[in-house]
Protein backbone atom coordinates (compact mmCIF):
# COMPACT_ATOMS: atom_id res chain seq x y z
CA UNK A 1 0.00 0.00 0.00
CA UNK A 2 1.13 3.55 -0.62
CA UNK A 3 1.97 5.33 2.60
CA UNK A 4 0.01 8.55 3.10
CA UNK A 5 1.36 11.23 5.35
CA UNK A 6 -0.71 13.84 7.10
CA UNK A 7 -0.25 17.22 5.43
CA UNK A 8 1.41 19.97 7.38
CA UNK A 9 -0.70 23.05 8.04
CA UNK A 10 0.73 26.54 7.92
CA UNK A 11 -1.14 29.66 9.07
CA UNK A 12 -0.86 32.34 6.43
CA UNK A 13 1.21 35.21 7.83
CA UNK A 14 -0.03 38.75 7.73
CA UNK A 15 2.13 40.80 5.39
CA UNK A 16 2.93 44.46 5.89
CA UNK A 17 1.95 46.59 2.96
CA UNK A 18 4.81 48.69 1.63
CA UNK A 19 3.83 51.71 -0.37
CA UNK A 20 6.17 52.91 -3.09
CA UNK A 21 9.20 50.97 -1.89
CA UNK A 22 11.68 50.22 -4.63
CA UNK A 23 10.33 52.90 -6.96
CA UNK A 24 12.72 55.68 -6.04
CA UNK A 25 13.68 58.18 -8.68
CA UNK A 26 17.14 58.32 -10.16
CA UNK A 27 19.36 61.20 -9.03
CA UNK A 28 19.53 63.98 -11.59
CA UNK A 29 22.71 64.13 -13.55
CA UNK A 30 24.36 67.59 -13.81
CA UNK A 31 24.68 67.46 -17.60
CA UNK A 32 20.98 66.82 -18.20
CA UNK A 33 18.31 69.46 -18.48
CA UNK A 34 15.85 69.43 -15.60
CA UNK A 35 12.85 69.12 -17.91
CA UNK A 36 14.39 66.09 -19.62
CA UNK A 37 14.99 64.39 -16.30
CA UNK A 38 11.43 65.16 -15.23
CA UNK A 39 10.08 63.76 -18.51
CA UNK A 40 12.09 60.57 -18.08
CA UNK A 41 10.90 60.15 -14.52
CA UNK A 42 7.29 60.40 -15.67
CA UNK A 43 7.94 57.81 -18.36
CA UNK A 44 9.36 55.40 -15.77
CA UNK A 45 6.45 55.81 -13.37
CA UNK A 46 4.00 52.91 -13.30
CA UNK A 47 0.77 53.88 -15.10
CA UNK A 48 -2.35 54.17 -12.97
CA UNK A 49 -5.76 53.03 -14.17
CA UNK A 50 -4.63 51.92 -17.61
CA UNK A 51 -3.32 48.73 -19.10
CA UNK A 52 -4.44 45.14 -19.24
CA UNK A 53 -4.06 44.64 -15.48
CA UNK A 54 -5.95 47.74 -14.40
CA UNK A 55 -9.04 47.99 -12.20
CA UNK A 56 -11.06 49.17 -15.20
CA UNK A 57 -10.25 46.01 -17.14
CA UNK A 58 -11.15 43.93 -14.11
CA UNK A 59 -14.49 45.72 -13.83
CA UNK A 60 -15.23 44.93 -17.47
CA UNK A 61 -14.70 41.26 -16.62
CA UNK A 62 -17.20 41.65 -13.77
CA UNK A 63 -19.69 43.30 -16.11
CA UNK A 64 -19.42 40.38 -18.54
CA UNK A 65 -20.01 37.90 -15.71
CA UNK A 66 -23.02 39.91 -14.55
CA UNK A 67 -24.42 39.81 -18.08
CA UNK A 68 -23.93 36.02 -18.06
CA UNK A 69 -26.14 35.68 -15.00
CA UNK A 70 -23.88 36.14 -11.95
CA UNK A 71 -25.99 38.26 -9.62
CA UNK A 72 -24.65 37.77 -6.09
CA UNK A 73 -23.41 41.22 -5.07
CA UNK A 74 -20.72 40.08 -2.62
CA UNK A 75 -19.31 37.71 -5.23
CA UNK A 76 -19.22 40.44 -7.87
CA UNK A 77 -17.44 42.74 -5.42
CA UNK A 78 -14.86 40.06 -4.70
CA UNK A 79 -14.30 39.42 -8.40
CA UNK A 80 -13.84 43.15 -8.91
CA UNK A 81 -11.35 43.56 -6.10
CA UNK A 82 -9.05 40.52 -6.36
CA UNK A 83 -6.28 41.19 -8.92
CA UNK A 84 -6.26 38.01 -11.03
CA UNK A 85 -3.18 39.13 -12.96
CA UNK A 86 -1.07 38.81 -9.79
CA UNK A 87 -1.74 35.06 -9.68
CA UNK A 88 -0.44 34.21 -13.16
CA UNK A 89 2.87 34.50 -14.97
CA UNK A 90 3.61 38.07 -16.02
CA UNK A 91 4.00 36.89 -19.62
CA UNK A 92 0.27 36.00 -19.58
CA UNK A 93 -0.92 39.24 -17.96
CA UNK A 94 -2.56 40.38 -21.20
CA UNK A 95 -4.99 37.47 -20.87
CA UNK A 96 -5.62 37.81 -17.14
CA UNK A 97 -9.19 39.11 -17.46
CA UNK A 98 -10.25 37.17 -20.52
CA UNK A 99 -12.59 34.24 -19.97
CA UNK A 100 -9.90 31.63 -20.40
CA UNK A 101 -7.99 29.13 -18.28
CA UNK A 102 -4.24 29.67 -18.09
CA UNK A 103 -1.32 27.40 -17.15
CA UNK A 104 0.25 27.82 -13.72
CA UNK A 105 2.80 25.00 -13.93
CA UNK A 106 2.92 21.32 -12.94
CA UNK A 107 0.16 20.49 -15.41
CA UNK A 108 -2.31 22.71 -13.51
CA UNK A 109 -4.36 25.70 -14.63
CA UNK A 110 -6.17 28.68 -13.21
CA UNK A 111 -9.84 28.18 -14.10
CA UNK A 112 -11.80 30.49 -16.36
CA UNK A 113 -13.39 33.39 -14.46
CA UNK A 114 -16.84 32.29 -15.62
CA UNK A 115 -16.32 28.79 -14.17
CA UNK A 116 -14.99 30.15 -10.87
CA UNK A 117 -17.91 32.58 -10.63
CA UNK A 118 -20.43 29.85 -11.47
CA UNK A 119 -19.11 27.46 -8.83
CA UNK A 120 -18.95 30.14 -6.14
CA UNK A 121 -22.46 31.35 -6.96
CA UNK A 122 -23.73 27.78 -6.56
CA UNK A 123 -21.99 27.52 -3.19
CA UNK A 124 -23.58 30.79 -2.09
CA UNK A 125 -27.00 29.43 -3.03
CA UNK A 126 -26.70 26.54 -0.55
CA UNK A 127 -28.99 26.52 2.47
CA UNK A 128 -26.18 26.99 5.01
CA UNK A 129 -24.70 29.90 3.05
CA UNK A 130 -28.10 31.59 2.70
CA UNK A 131 -28.79 31.19 6.40
CA UNK A 132 -25.37 32.55 7.39
CA UNK A 133 -25.19 35.30 4.79
CA UNK A 134 -21.94 33.85 3.48
CA UNK A 135 -20.02 30.63 2.95
CA UNK A 136 -19.18 30.03 6.62
CA UNK A 137 -16.30 27.59 7.12
CA UNK A 138 -14.90 26.55 3.73
CA UNK A 139 -12.70 23.68 2.57
CA UNK A 140 -11.01 24.24 -0.79
CA UNK A 141 -9.37 21.22 -2.44
CA UNK A 142 -6.68 22.36 -4.87
CA UNK A 143 -5.25 25.76 -3.94
CA UNK A 144 -3.43 26.05 -7.26
CA UNK A 145 -2.16 29.60 -7.68
CA UNK A 146 -4.39 30.92 -4.88
CA UNK A 147 -6.79 33.08 -6.92
CA UNK A 148 -10.01 31.27 -5.97
CA UNK A 149 -8.77 31.09 -2.38
CA UNK A 150 -8.48 34.90 -2.34
CA UNK A 151 -12.08 35.16 -3.53
CA UNK A 152 -13.27 32.67 -0.92
CA UNK A 153 -11.57 34.72 1.80
CA UNK A 154 -13.92 37.62 1.02
CA UNK A 155 -17.01 35.42 1.12
CA UNK A 156 -16.36 33.12 4.10
CA UNK A 157 -15.75 33.19 7.83
CA UNK A 158 -12.65 31.02 7.36
CA UNK A 159 -10.98 29.00 4.60
CA UNK A 160 -8.85 25.88 4.74
CA UNK A 161 -7.21 25.34 1.35
CA UNK A 162 -5.25 22.18 0.52
CA UNK A 163 -2.60 21.83 -2.20
CA UNK A 164 -0.68 18.60 -2.85
CA UNK A 165 2.08 20.10 -5.04
CA UNK A 166 4.68 21.75 -2.82
CA UNK A 167 5.84 24.27 -5.42
CA UNK A 168 2.28 25.48 -6.04
CA UNK A 169 1.65 25.61 -2.29
CA UNK A 170 4.71 27.82 -1.80
CA UNK A 171 3.76 30.10 -4.71
CA UNK A 172 0.16 30.47 -3.53
CA UNK A 173 1.35 31.31 -0.03
CA UNK A 174 3.66 34.00 -1.38
CA UNK A 175 1.00 35.45 -3.70
CA UNK A 176 -1.71 35.54 -1.06
CA UNK A 177 0.42 37.09 1.69
CA UNK A 178 0.43 40.70 0.35
CA UNK A 179 -3.38 40.62 0.15
CA UNK A 180 -3.59 40.13 3.94
CA UNK A 181 -6.14 37.30 3.67
CA UNK A 182 -5.97 36.42 7.37
CA UNK A 183 -9.04 34.19 7.19
CA UNK A 184 -7.10 31.58 5.22
CA UNK A 185 -5.14 28.54 6.41
CA UNK A 186 -3.07 26.84 3.72
CA UNK A 187 -2.31 23.14 4.01
CA UNK A 188 0.28 21.16 2.06
CA UNK A 189 -1.32 17.73 1.96
CA UNK A 190 -3.54 15.17 0.27
CA UNK A 191 -6.75 16.93 -0.72
CA UNK A 192 -8.66 13.67 -1.06
CA UNK A 193 -8.40 13.31 2.73
CA UNK A 194 -9.89 16.74 3.34
CA UNK A 195 -8.81 18.35 6.60
CA UNK A 196 -10.57 16.75 9.55
CA UNK A 197 -9.14 19.02 12.32
CA UNK A 198 -11.27 21.95 11.11
CA UNK A 199 -14.36 19.96 10.08
CA UNK A 200 -17.28 20.19 9.68
CA UNK A 201 -17.41 22.67 6.80
CA UNK A 202 -20.42 24.62 5.60
CA UNK A 203 -19.00 24.78 2.06
CA UNK A 204 -16.57 22.51 0.18
CA UNK A 205 -15.24 23.22 -3.31
CA UNK A 206 -12.88 21.06 -5.39
CA UNK A 207 -10.83 22.17 -8.40
CA UNK A 208 -9.98 18.72 -9.82
CA UNK A 209 -12.14 15.94 -11.27
CA UNK A 210 -12.55 12.45 -9.88
CA UNK A 211 -14.95 9.57 -10.50
CA UNK A 212 -16.88 10.56 -7.39
CA UNK A 213 -16.42 13.12 -4.61
CA UNK A 214 -13.95 11.79 -2.05
CA UNK A 215 -15.68 10.08 0.92
CA UNK A 216 -13.72 12.30 3.33
CA UNK A 217 -15.34 15.39 1.83
CA UNK A 218 -18.82 14.01 2.40
CA UNK A 219 -17.95 13.08 5.98
CA UNK A 220 -16.55 16.55 6.68
CA UNK A 221 -19.53 18.41 5.20
CA UNK A 222 -21.82 19.93 7.82
CA UNK A 223 -25.53 19.17 7.86
CA UNK A 224 -27.08 21.85 5.67
CA UNK A 225 -23.75 22.34 3.91
CA UNK A 226 -23.03 22.21 0.18
CA UNK A 227 -20.24 20.59 -1.80
CA UNK A 228 -19.31 21.58 -5.39
CA UNK A 229 -16.99 19.31 -7.38
CA UNK A 230 -16.45 18.21 -10.98
CA UNK A 231 -17.05 14.48 -11.49
CA UNK A 232 -16.71 12.10 -14.42
CA UNK A 233 -19.94 11.06 -16.08
CA UNK A 234 -19.37 8.61 -18.90
CA UNK A 235 -16.98 10.23 -21.38
CA UNK A 236 -17.40 13.76 -20.04
CA UNK A 237 -17.15 15.74 -16.83
CA UNK A 238 -20.05 17.46 -15.12
CA UNK A 239 -20.40 19.82 -12.20
CA UNK A 240 -21.94 18.03 -9.21
CA UNK A 241 -23.75 19.87 -6.40
CA UNK A 242 -24.20 17.84 -3.22
CA UNK A 243 -26.22 19.01 -0.22
CA UNK A 244 -25.99 17.23 3.11
CA UNK A 245 -29.40 16.86 4.68
CA UNK A 246 -30.40 15.57 8.09
CA UNK A 247 -30.84 12.00 6.85
CA UNK A 248 -28.44 11.80 3.92
CA UNK A 249 -27.20 13.56 0.80
CA UNK A 250 -28.92 15.05 -2.23
CA UNK A 251 -26.98 15.36 -5.50
CA UNK A 252 -27.64 17.31 -8.68
CA UNK A 253 -25.42 17.01 -11.78
CA UNK A 254 -25.25 20.18 -13.87
CA UNK A 255 -23.40 21.41 -16.96
CA UNK A 256 -20.31 19.88 -18.58
CA UNK A 257 -16.94 21.20 -17.38
CA UNK A 258 -13.27 20.42 -17.91
CA UNK A 259 -10.86 20.10 -14.98
CA UNK A 260 -7.47 18.50 -14.35
CA UNK A 261 -7.56 15.02 -12.73
CA UNK A 262 -7.84 14.64 -8.99
CA UNK A 263 -4.78 12.88 -7.54
CA UNK A 264 -4.05 11.38 -4.14
CA UNK A 265 -0.91 11.70 -2.10
CA UNK A 266 1.52 14.59 -1.78
CA UNK A 267 4.02 15.73 -4.40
Amino acid sequence: MTERRRGAAFPLPLAKVHGAAGRGRDALQPQRLLREASRDARARAAPSGVGLDSAQVRQRMVQRLHAQGIRHEALLRALGSVPRHLFIDSALAAQAYEDTSLPIGHGQTISRPSVVARMLSLLLAGSAARARGGLGKVLEVGTGCGYQCALLAQLADSVVSIERVRDLFDKARAQLAPLRVDRVRLVHGDGMRGHAPNAPYHSIIAAAVGDEPAPAWLEQLAIGGRLIAPVRSGTQQVLAVIDRELHGYRRLDLEPVHFVPLKSGVD
